[in-house]
């Protein structure tokens, strides 16, 4: 709440990053303690390298250093990952790339993954509660996550679990892919919406400003981390993290407010 004190006004929408969360509230797991099945070790072999780093990543465009990531999958923590995926998300989230079902490595140390929130809009209502009781500030509060949610028309989807209401869930991978291959507007994804009665439009618009002022911290990818830090993908540590910039907080407002 400190970072919030003479920042805050009514009126203001605050965007809070569900990874935030789901770390403050001890919503992580270090899948080295993961013990892989068969079927996620064909998924960090044959489906990462070959499905993804070449079919579905050329269809998805995705370009050439990803692929090239994508080729050299490390078999041993991906089919860790995979399992986790598998166990926590269901067989078509694990199919996903990154981020299967919300779960997600980026801006964590070592194994480190944090798990999707099941109850967003209770975080999100305590903490409206907390600036109107603390700050006497009435303020939109929107929990978001940075996987995509795709706009066609006034048709809002994403591959992402348990989105605000508006938005569909559905089909895992199947919505991804179809999203990149018709190249629709993509947004990142709100989760929760207390304090204001947003459209799912509305509540995109916003949870996409705060992405772009956000940033990516450490990396948008465990291996865009990992290759800031000149390590291995499991070979982040907390000291390295801490010495990067982090922005789980961010305030949007209105150009008339």
């Amino acid at each position: 709440m400190k970072a919030l004190d003479g920042r805050i006004r009514d009126g203001d929408f605050l965007v809070v990053s569900e990874k935030a969360l789901a770390v403050a509230t001890g919503k992580i797991i270090d899948e080295n303690i993961v013990k892989p099945s068969w079927q996620a070790k064909f998924l960090a072999s044959f489906w990462m390298r070959v499905v993804w780093g070449y079919n579905f990543g050329y269809l998805c465009g995705f370009g050439v250093r990803l692929l090239r990531r994508l080729r050299d999958y490390p078999l041993e923590s991906g089919s860790r990952h995979k399992q986790l995926a598998l166990e926590q998300a269901g067989l078509l989230q694990a199919l996903m790339f990154g981020s299967e079902g919300g779960i997600d490595g980026s801006n964590l140390a070592y194994s480190y993954v944090s798990l999707p929130l099941k109850n967003a809009e209770v975080f999100a209502q305590k903490i409206a509660t907390a600036l109107l009781d603390n700050f006497n500030k009435s303020v939109c509060v929107i929990v978001a996550d940075t996987d995509k949610t795709y706009l066609f028309r006034n048709f809002y989807f994403t591959p992402r679990p348990t989105p605000m209401r508006g938005i569909k869930s559905f089909g895992g991978v199947a919505s991804y892919v179809l999203g990149r291959i018709l190249k629709f507007k993509r947004s990142s994804t709100p989760l929760a919406v207390v304090g204001s009665a947003l459209s799912a439009r509305e509540a995109l618009t916003i949870t996409n400003i705060a992405d772009r002022a956000r940033g990516p911290g450490s990396g948008a990818t465990v291996w865009d981390m990992a290759a800031r830090f000149k390590v291995a993908v499991d070979g982040v540590s907390w000291e390295m993290l801490d010495a990067v910039g982090h922005k789980p907080l961010v305030i949007v407002r209105r150009l008339d407010a």
